[in-house]
């Protein structure tokens, strides 16, 4: 049970979230009877998997392996693509989905914020930080000049909430959340994964197909926190923490540095969706214990330090 008369709500880019658990894109992500049950095991909202225009293969196996600090992987951002996607949520009419999106240019974009608007989704997240395929993900980030034209597009072809999620590139993550917030972003989602490879030390090969992926889980928490930190102190956008979370006291971490929400990953392989309702149970004991009559009171509140 949670603490009565404390309020885990958060209102973040104009949206209202019954808490601030959120699942991360590229987990669970394209079934829509998952997202019910992911909905009902407690989480605020679900981010899908990135989405791009057309469908992707994605790499060959092996795309994931376990590390001793988290995951690495490099599944290639395979998805059914925009129009196979819109007839798996079309049905939406209670679940909170965040529909990720992925591409290279400010057309692709928009053609797909034309299938998806009317649809009873919350949010657009763009995906301009994935650390593991070419021409797309932290190619684009880098690139402030595309990201800025992508997030105009994006703001002219919608007035649901666009929300931008960076990772560690060339450049430096908070100017990039500068760049998106004076082109019109609502929120940043902070960070994705980062470039990392692992090798089998018997057959002397890269463990992965695409011998890169992307390192997830407790290993990327303090830079995580950091990024939040500097985002939320120095752009002025809402931010959501994502990296490493699976406990109740992450999350008051993320929070207490910046996030008004935060994102779990990694922690579903650990915990399944038990996850969810342990993370906000947690966090409404933690706001008793301190007299905190609702979550909001804790956002950013390490600033003051």
């Amino acid at each position: 049970m949670l603490e009565k008369n404390v309020d885990l709500s958060v209102q973040i880019a104009g949206l209202n979230i019954r808490n601030p658990t959120m699942l991360a894109s590229g987990i669970l992500g394209i079934s829509y009877e998952v997202f019910k049950r992911v909905h009902e095991a407690g989480a605020g909202a679900i981010v899908s998997k990135s989405i791009s225009v057309q469908p992707l293969e994605g790499y060959k196996n092996p795309t994931v392996v376990s590390v001793e600090c988290g995951y690495i992987n490099a599944v290639g951002l395979s998805n059914p693509g925009v129009d196979a996607f819109v007839k798996e949520i079309a049905k939406n009419d209670s679940v909170p989905i965040i529909v990720n999106l992925v591409g290279s240019a400010e057309d692709e974009f928009v053609s797909m914020v034309k299938k998806f608007d009317s649809l009873n989704i919350l949010a657009y997240e763009l995906n301009l930080s994935c650390p593991h395929v070419a021409k797309v993900g932290l190619e684009v980030g880098d690139d402030h000049e595309l990201v800025s034209r992508i997030v105009r597009s994006m703001k002219s072809s919608t007035k649901k909430p666009v929300i931008i999620k960076v990772g560690l590139g060339a450049t430096d993550i908070v100017e990039t959340a500068r760049v998106s917030r004076d082109a019109g972003a609502d929120a940043v989602t902070a960070i994705n994964t980062i470039r990392a490879m692992t090798v089998d030390i018997h057959t002397g090969m890269p463990v992965l197909s695409n011998k890169i992926g992307g390192l997830s889980g407790k290993a990327i928490k303090p830079v995580a926190v950091r990024c939040v930190y500097e985002i939320s102190k120095n752009v002025g956008l809402p931010v959501i923490g994502c990296g490493g979370i699976s406990t109740w006291e992450d999350a008051v971490e993320f929070i207490l540095a910046g996030a008004s929400a935060v994102q779990l990953g990694s922690v579903i392989g650990e915990r399944w969706l038990d996850a969810f309702k342990s993370i906000t149970k947690g966090l409404g004991s933690y706001l008793a214990r301190k007299g905190m009559n609702n979550v909001r009171e804790l956002v950013g509140l390490a600033h003051k330090y």
